[in-house]
């Protein structure tokens, strides 16, 4: 008796589908691009809908496009016969998944979709199944075999709904310009989300910023260190711009004296690392390392006057 072999079956399913997605990459043409100006166009919200196997994968595209900036949801093809349509408004666009395209349960979101002229895109193996024909445009999976021949088990076939949706999702993405800092909106929770911040979502404010002026005696700007906690000064002119800091180090080397001189005296002139209130919070944290000498604060600066503080503990307790 042959000793079964998990490692091989499983190199075959692989490969074969990553051989499906292939094809499916080489069939991709007009339809997609249709279907990616009714996408654009749409003022209401993206419907995916789909029963069985196809339903499950529908609501994973509605995630990935909800997630990218397109208002979608899932509406269950049996449940939009039983009051879920109204969920279906004038703006909308439906994208229906049904690999043979002749689920009759979806017979009624098709019927609905050409009364209210709400667009419908088919995700389907079949154009003359009754939903490819009734489809404004009908996106086809590439002629390929599921890869459990014998049970026909949906396996190739929802991988390649997967592959489309998630190429439905970028297009779109992609044309909208949605871009990082969009991202963050939908996905401000877990590490993803802390690395999207920006750093005006975590810096300490104007009410916290450790500053004094160029002539403030050095006596005077020791309290106001103490006092903030951030062990840095922030040392600004007349027209409330940052001149320069002040630092620990600054005052080891000025520590015969010190109290006879005054802010200005003391700082370190022009400091090199400062960073906008919009830059990500990543990109922060990136700054204070590279490059060298590493700092553990930085000065929010804008249009040249400093608006807050952050320190690297700001960065690590919010997860980035």
């Amino acid at each position: 008796m042959t000793k079964f072999d998990a490692v091989a079956v499983g190199r075959r399913v692989l490969t074969a589908e990553a051989d499906a997605l292939r094809l499916q990459a080489d069939t991709l043409g007009e339809a997609f691009e249709k279907a990616v100006d009714l996408l654009y166009a749409a003022k209401g919200r993206v419907i995916c809908t789909g029963i069985g196997k196809s339903g499950h994968v529908a609501k994973k595209i509605a995630a990935t496009f909800a997630s990218t900036g397109a208002p979608a949801f899932f509406v269950h093809a049996n449940e939009a016969s039983h009051g879920d349509l109204g969920m279906i408004a004038e703006g909308d666009v439906i994208l229906a998944l049904s690999k043979s395209g002749q689920n009759q349960e979806l017979a009624d979101v098709i019927a609905y979709s050409r009364r209210f002229h709400i667009p419908l895109i088919a995700l389907t193996a079949f154009a003359d199944s009754p939903l490819g024909q009734a489809a404004d445009v009908a996106l086809l999976l590439a002629d390929t075999t599921e890869v459990t021949s014998e049970v026909k088990a949906p396996t190739t076939s929802t991988t390649l709904q997967i592959a489309i949706g998630d190429a439905l999702a970028v297009s779109l993405l992609e044309r909208r310009g949605f871009s990082a800092k969009d991202f963050k909106i939908f996905h401000p929770g877990g590490k993803l989300g802390a690395m999207l911040r920006t750093v005006g979502d975590l810096m300490h404010g104007k009410d916290e910023l450790p500053l004094v002026g160029e002539a403030t005696p050095m006596s005077e700007a020791l309290l106001v260190m103490t006092e903030k906690a951030f062990g840095i000064i922030g040392v600004t002119d007349e027209t409330g711009a940052l001149k320069g800091v002040i630092t620990d180090g600054d005052l080891r080397r000025h520590l015969d004296g010190l109290l006879t001189h005054t802010a200005g005296e003391v700082m370190t002139a022009g400091p090199k690392k400062t960073a906008p209130p919009q830059m990500l919070a990543a990109e922060a944290l990136a700054l204070m390392s590279d490059p060298l000498p590493m700092v553990t604060v930085l000065f929010v600066v804008e249009e040249g006057r400093p608006v807050g503080i952050l320190r690297v503990h700001d960065l690590v307790r919010a997860g980035v």
